[in-house]
């Protein structure tokens, strides 16, 4: 039987449907659903998540008719999309991106070259602080189209 709070129709799942899905932790939270459900709860601000930007927090007021707000600077900032790149030749297969990868864009396998599936990746970034290498870089994302 799924969770009351993530069945198709409810309140967190409409909130979550409107998120980015960006899987950063942002907002404080482990995820858009958790951070959905803390919205749906009222356990959470509209206001806490820096990829859905301003488009993101009207769109969750009007869901829940209440009035926009600014997007809390604590959370960070919006900014453009962008995803990651890694230099291939510098790699050396830790497999520490992976295991940051929320989304599961990385592939490789230990002690081999890693690469990013620019199609998955969400832009969140949380794969370039255990770089060891420090081999990853960031980029708009339509440089890659």
């Amino acid at each position: 039987m799924p969770d009351s709070d993530t069945a198709p129709g409810t309140l967190a799942e409409q909130i979550n449907r409107l998120l980015p899905q960006t899987q950063c932790g942002q907002c404080d939270y482990a995820g858009c659903r958790p951070y959905a459900e803390a919205i749906a709860a009222g356990r959470a601000d509209i206001n806490q998540c820096p990829p859905g930007g301003v488009a993101g927090i009207r769109a969750i007021a009007v869901l829940l008719g209440v009035a926009p707000k600014p997007l809390n600077a604590e959370h960070g900032e919006p900014k453009p999309d962008s995803v990651v790149v890694i230099r291939e030749d510098e790699c050396i297969g830790c497999t520490k991106c992976i295991q940051a990868c929320p989304v599961d864009a990385i592939v490789g396998a230990s002690k081999m070259m890693h690469t990013v599936l620019a199609d998955l990746c969400t832009g969140c970034n949380l794969c370039i602080p255990p770089c060891p290498v420090d081999c990853i870089d960031i980029v708009a994302a339509e440089a890659l189209t």
